[in-house]
């Protein structure tokens, strides 16, 4: 018997997202973040930024992308990588995918010799802070309403 469980369907990939890919992605996932994306940033341009410079850890199901993390692997004088985005389309929240992303960036940064990878979150993500702690990210400090966490990496 052929099961057509949605964890069949997704497809886990690294840098072969476009820019229309990640922008309609962010667009997509612009409420589920606290505060909301579009209030912090230019969308459009962070998305340009994002494929521009970063490293992306991807999650697709059906041809779209329902699931990206974004990674600044550029520090390797200090062999620091910047989680820049961590985000799942609504319809996928609560199914791993970001955990199997985190997981992703940590082999790929461990395999690179980065020896930490940082992110910011704010303060009143509660299921982010959760996300983040379950794979081993531990608060480093605090600025306003944005706590920094960090992931040591042997």
């Amino acid at each position: 018997m052929i099961s057509n469980t949605l964890e069949q369907k997704i497809q886990y990939k690294t840098n072969t997202a476009l820019f229309d890919d990640v922008n309609r992605h962010l667009s997509a996932c612009d409420k589920n973040f606290i505060p909301h994306l579009s209030q912090k940033v230019n969308i459009a341009g962070y998305a340009k930024k994002i494929v521009e410079n970063s490293v992306t850890f991807e999650a697709w199901y059906n041809a779209e992308l329902v699931g990206l993390i974004a990674a600044y692997c550029n520090d390797v004088e200090n062999k620091k990588v910047f989680i820049t985005n961590v985000s799942t389309i609504s319809q996928h929240l609560g199914k791993g995918i970001a955990s199997t992303l985190i997981k992703q960036c940590i082999e790929y940064a461990t395999k690179n010799k980065f020896t930490e990878i940082l992110l910011e979150v704010n303060s009143n993500s509660i299921n982010a802070l959760k996300l983040y702690s379950k794979n081993n990210f531990i608060q480093t400090g605090i600025k306003n309403e944005t706590i920094i966490m960090q992931h040591k990496l042997n």
